[in-house]
């Protein structure tokens, strides 16, 4: 019998609804407290190691980081918001900086490893003035001056170029340095190319925009990375209905249908009785005479090609197959919307709706076979729209194509970015290196205490050549004093660390180039993020046990 809510006894002993008793013992609650400087330094220890993983990986000799997730799956990149969003961390602050890589992916596509060493760096010397007993809101604000004296001067020294179709040589260059650090470096060159094609092939260059919906990046494993090749076109992992039907068409005109194949249902329940072998055979023959109708109607609009969102079975496949109507079925939706951009077509969802108007038009459609297996895809070359097109991705394995992948959407990333505002500094350190001059001489001139956090500021700017020199095997301390004191000698902002042992520290001669809007962004997200960091002061950490 219930006896409603529970009910606490003088004996300690409670009754639930049921009558049934037991005893609440109290719980202990547990809870670790940091504060003050000691949270501060757990904060800056944490992010530190994060960065220190990265740190290796920066620039053209950075080492690749092999991530196996726990069923075994294996990842090799040295993408940096790749890895963090692979690795798993528990601390909260490390975490955070896992947030401000992917926030730099988002947002510009390239730079997430510099953007993570940059914050780890900051926090590094950060914790250098908390010792010496500065207060974490005075350092924080000597940042954000530091980071603003910066950023203006990365305006002073920025180069423009105009988006050009007709002269890509700049933009090939600026891709070019982003595809350097990568595993896929070794055939940069046309993959830069590439990359540059696939922008300025979609890019509205008047409205200074790019729909990256309309760029597809397909893969298969086989042939080599050089293998890449920018169809103008759309290319779809699908392959013809029935393997009798043509293998390749010219001229296509392409009925785009999500409708099915197959003869109308009662959209009530319905109940349908087959007795006899004569009411089978109507049932049959009704079948038939639908399928013919539906195939007559796609036909008298001029459609030589079908392509279905939906399957249809073996009877309907015969059919189209007699009745000379080529199809490919089990179409995904947005590979559906983009052949329909890409072919001027309408997607029709009855069959009645379907007109020649609507009709989608490509100059040729193929099927793509790969070595000595079985997989086809189907290759829409040539269409009505030729703003949509297809980056397709040969490697040895997957490993190779993934990462190639990611490495083409940084780069195409960049190429967004310039066509959006064509404005460029110098890679290899030499923008940092420069603003870390800039920032210097600027906190000689101030009185206040936020003086030795500017200074602090431009340190951490150093530890980005200092990792660039040390990845390609020199001795990064005499070759930034060398850097710093010949851009001071001959007031050349250009000078970074020659990665590549050619000989020549100018970068603008070796052609390393990056986005002003890309190197302003990493300055500005680290900087916030730091400053977030060392507002922290207690950290409660609960955790219960009875």
């Amino acid at each position: 019998m219930a006896m409603g809510p529970l009910r606490a006894t003088a004996q300690g002993i409670t009754f639930d609804e049921f009558g049934r008793p037991f005893v609440i013992l109290k719980e202990q609650e547990t809870e670790r407290r940091l504060t003050g400087l000691e949270a501060q330094k757990s904060h800056i220890l944490a992010a530190r190691a994060v960065a220190s993983i990265l740190r290796t990986s920066l620039g053209p000799k950075g080492m690749d980081k092999m991530m196996v997730s726990p069923d075994g799956e294996v990842t090799v990149t040295n993408d940096g918001a790749t890895i963090l969003g692979r690795m798993e961390v528990d601390h909260e602050v490390a975490k955070l900086l896992v947030e401000l890589s992917k926030a730099q992916d988002d947002e510009i596509g390239d730079g997430t490893t510099g953007v993570v060493v940059l914050a780890g760096a900051l926090l590094e010397h950060a914790e250098q003035l908390l010792d010496w007993g500065l207060h974490p809101i005075r350092i924080a604000d000597g940042f954000e001056l530091a980071a603003k004296i910066a950023i203006e001067h990365m305006d002073k020294i920025s180069d423009s170029f105009p988006v050009d179709p007709k002269n890509k040589e700049p933009l090939i260059e600026t891709a070019m340095t982003t595809l350097g650090s990568k595993i896929v470096s070794r055939c940069h060159r046309p993959l830069a190319e590439i990359a540059v094609d696939a922008v300025l092939s979609v890019a509205d260059l008047e409205r200074k925009d790019v729909d990256f919906e309309l760029i597809k990046v397909e893969g298969k494993e086989g042939g080599k990375l050089e293998d890449t090749i920018l169809v103008k076109g759309v290319v779809v992992d699908k392959d013809m209905s029935h393997p009798q039907m043509p293998k390749s068409i010219k001229d296509a005109r392409i009925a785009i249908l999500t409708c099915p194949f197959e003869p109308p249902k009662p959209k009530t329940k319905h109940k349908l009785d087959v007795a006899t072998v004569e009411d089978y055979k109507k049932l049959q023959q009704y079948e038939k005479d639908k399928f013919v109708e539906m195939v007559k109607q796609v036909k008298d609009t001029g459609a030589n090609l079908a392509i279905c969102q939906w399957g249809f079975d073996d009877e309907a496949n015969h059919l189209l197959l007699q009745n000379n109507l080529p199809a490919v079925r089990w179409v995904g939706g947005p590979e559906i919307e983009l052949i329909a951009i890409a072919t001027g077509g309408r997607i029709v969802p009855r069959f009645s709706e379907l007109t020649a108007e609507k009709l989608g038009k490509a100059g040729s459609v193929r099927e793509l076979n790969f070595g000595t297996t079985r997989d086809k895809m189907l290759v829409i070359e040539d269409c009505h729209n030729s703003r949509a097109v297809t980056i397709f991705i040969r490697g040895g394995n997957r490993m190779i194509i993934e990462e190639a992948k990611r490495s083409i959407h940084d780069a195409l990333c960049v190429v967004r970015n310039l066509v959006r505002d064509n404005r460029i500094v110098y890679g290899g350190g030499a923008t940092e290196i420069t603003c870390s001059l800039a920032v210097a001489s600027e906190a000689d001139k101030i009185s206040t205490i936020e003086q030795y956090a500017m200074r602090a500021f431009a340190d951490a700017l150093d530890n980005i050549p200092l990792a660039l020199a040390e990845n390609s095997g020199l001795n990064p301390i005499q070759t930034v004093a060398d850097i710093k004191s010949k851009q001071v000698a001959e007031k050349n902002p250009r000078l970074g660390v020659d990665c590549m042992d050619t000989g020549i520290n100018d970068m603008k001669k070796q052609h390393v180039i990056e986005t002003l809007i890309g190197k302003k962004q990493q300055i500005s997200l680290a900087t916030q993020l730091v400053k977030m960091i060392l507002k922290i002061d207690d950290i409660r950490i609960q955790g219960g046990s009875s």
